[in-house]
């Protein structure tokens, strides 16, 4: 970079995703590449798209019970190598779109771990049933008007 530029690549607050669960900065992958799309002259010369890769499959920082819900859950989101990626490049600043996708990746994993709320079976309201039968009736009686009696029958 140019003389007396600040590193953007400088370690950060580590990553909260649970209760006493935290991912250091050192255990992030940042790659920086060029963005797609419009943008005139800026886009062709800046490397503002930010890809972030963090490796579930291995991190030391991942409690056992928490690294296997993780690789349950993002199972679709996580690579044959067992990293998941999140990449941005929303902004024009290389600094920012890092920032949003240290975010994203926080709020991916934090989701994560978010256990689902068990179902129970509820029996089904009397007045729900009867309300059912009755519309049942009420079709069945609107087919049965429609329908042409016999001139030979009788």
């Amino acid at each position: 970079g140019r003389p007396g530029a600040l590193s953007l690549w400088k370690p950060t607050m580590p990553l909260t995703i649970a209760e006493g669960v935290e991912i250091p900065d050192d255990e992030l992958t940042f790659t920086a590449s060029r963005s797609g799309g419009p943008g005139g002259q800026h886009v062709n010369k800046t490397s503002s798209k930010v890809t972030l890769r963090f490796d579930v499959s291995h991190a030391p920082c991942l409690p056992e019970a928490v690294r296997a819900r993780l690789l349950t859950v993002l199972g679709d989101r996580i690579e044959a190598d067992g990293t998941v990626r999140v990449v941005c490049q929303a902004s024009r600043s290389q600094f920012a779109n890092r920032k949003t996708a240290e975010k994203r990746l926080e709020a991916l994993l934090a989701e994560a771990l978010i256990p689902v709320a068990q179902r129970f079976a509820t029996k089904v309201p009397r007045a729900e049933k009867k309300r059912r039968i009755e519309s049942k009736k009420r079709r069945g009686g609107i087919k049965r008007a429609r329908v042409v009696p016999d001139e030979d029958e009788g």
